[in-house]
């Protein structure tokens, strides 16, 4: 049994630091770089990938709206040609400084609004797989586990891209299999054994509890922790040794696939 530990990284910007990048990037096989639009600048991401690089952990793209006072967590009310343009400049930057470094971009996955509103809109979901296959057909789309996340898979599969499906240990869920607001008293899940049990639950059993006490049947491929939680240093190493103490080996995306497809064959 593989899974893979995902972390939104390089979010910092100037002067403003944010997150536990250092640290926490001692316990993921994949950070979801920042590309400048919704947080990141040139210079953090170039040292993100750095950082990324010097701890064997898979790059990827982290795309999201232009809304940096709003950390992109709010909805625009952008166009479909807006959105393609807005994923395919921000896989660009980041390729660019991981090729400056021999580091290859493995993964993108949305950020915050943009993914959100993905999950709700298959015109939008359209419009990124279409953004990331133009540039790179290779690259693997992260999309939402469980029925929620459905069409996005079915999206990103029917254009030729391999899809990894997604899950939030540390993310209350509704019943409906999307996410808690954050706007919501206890959408984000602090305590680490809490948090570690439920990444082992969705790893080997395939479901997650909802708000409601309802069980939501999934199975995911990477597990997300946010880096800018408090404790999140104490969070993502408990979920590593929980899972690797219970037999669940710990692997990036890039070799998951790997690993399946000789299986397979």
């Amino acid at each position: 049994m593989r899974i893979d530990i995902n972390c939104d990284m390089g979010e910092s910007f100037g002067a403003y630091k944010l997150g536990l990048d250092e640290e926490v990037i001692k316990y993921v096989t994949s950070a979801n770089i920042a590309c400048g639009y919704h947080a990141g600048d040139p210079l953090v991401m170039e040292q993100t990938v750095s950082l990324a690089k010097d701890h064997g952990v898979a790059v990827g793209a982290h795309p999201g709206f232009p809304d940096m006072i709003g950390f992109g967590r709010r909805n625009l009310n952008a166009t479909l040609s807006e959105i393609k343009g807005y994923v395919t400049y921000q896989i660009g930057a980041l390729q660019a400084f991981a090729k400056a470094q021999g580091v290859t971009v493995e993964h993108v996955k949305p950020h915050g609004a943009l993914y959100l509103m993905a999950v709700e809109n298959e015109k939008i979901s359209e419009a990124i797989v279409e953004a990331i296959a133009s540039v790179d057909k290779n690259l693997i789309f992260v999309a939402l586990a469980g029925a929620k996340g459905e069409k996005m898979t079915q999206i990103g599969k029917k254009i030729g891209l391999r899809v990894a499906y997604e899950a939030f240990p540390d993310r209350a869920y509704t019943p409906e299999g999307t996410l808690v607001s954050r706007r919501q008293a206890g959408a984000v899940i602090k305590d680490p054994d809490t948090v570690a049990q439920r990444a082992l639950t969705m790893a080997k059993e395939g479901k997650v509890v909802a708000i409601d006490g309802s069980e939501i049947p999934f199975r995911p491929e990477t597990l997300c922790v946010h880096g800018d939680t408090p404790g999140a240093v104490n969070l993502v190493r408990k979920i590593r040794d929980t899972l690797t103490n219970e037999g669940v080996e710990v692997t990036s995306l890039s070799t998951l696939y790997r690993v399946t497809q000789k299986v397979n064959q």
